[in-house]
């Protein structure tokens, strides 16, 4: 008996666009949000659904509030769906991190698996935790279709553990876009198949927060480049 999750990664927030580190911060949703959801909201209409999970935060809850719109299900809340928390880096702009803790910065972009803020929340155990709550939705939702909202960190984790790599993989695995789209099918022994990955079909042109910024490129990783 199979489970599909639809993971959808929650609408772009003023985090995104002020660059600020908002791993736990409960940042509101921007303008462009607002218009993402929209879209989202439609592109769900005709998708048959069981259940909606998201994270605490109100960006996430706003998401699966969207993606909810036509359905009219409850909104279970799982705290396990939540980003990762950033310790010190916390509210603060991302320009100041390869400055005030370079190591740090470094790691983030170049070696994720060994981020350990202090303060904060280490790499390995969003790693764990996200895996745990899919598998317990997926046990509580035996058989049928979910919709889970929740964060850009832990969905990178949730799709690199998902796709049976390791956490020292997890570099290779790319940033997923706001409100991108992920289908997992996990079965009743543990097994998981990756169906979509990072879809943003629902979008019009110029909806992309990633089209819009730099951060995430290849050549702005290594450069520790985090405010473009």
């Amino acid at each position: 008996m199979n489970t599909t999750l639809y993971i959808v990664r929650h609408c772009e927030a003023r985090g995104n666009i002020d660059r600020i580190f908002h791993g736990h911060t409960d940042s509101d949703i921007s303008d462009k949000g607002a218009a993402q959801l929209e879209r989202l909201a439609e592109r769900f209409r005709e998708v048959h659904l069981d259940a909606v999970y998201a994270s605490p935060l109100k960006r996430t809850r706003l998401t699966a509030e969207a993606v909810n719109r036509y359905h009219g299900l409850p909104v279970h809340i799982h705290p396990d769906l939540i980003e990762i928390h950033g310790g010190y880096m916390e509210g603060r702009p991302w320009a100041e991190f390869p400055i005030t803790h370079p190591e740090d910065a470094r790691l983030w972009n170049m070696e994720p698996h060994l981020f350990v803020p202090e303060g904060g929340e280490a790499m390995t155990q969003v790693f764990d935790r996200i895996w745990r709550a899919a598998t317990e939705i997926a046990a509580a939702e035996a058989g049928r279709t979910v919709a889970v909202a929740s964060h850009g960190c832990a969905i990178r984790n949730l799709l690199c553990r998902a796709k049976g790599w390791p956490i020292e993989r997890l570099a290779e695995e790319p940033w997923c876009d706001n409100t991108g789209v992920s289908v997992l099918e996990l079965d009743e022994v543990g097994g998981c198949r990756v169906l979509l990955e990072n879809d943003i079909s629902h979008l019009d042109e110029g909806m992309s927060t990633l089209a819009g910024q730099k951060w995430w490129r290849k050549e702005n990783l290594a450069a520790l480049n985090f405010d473009e």
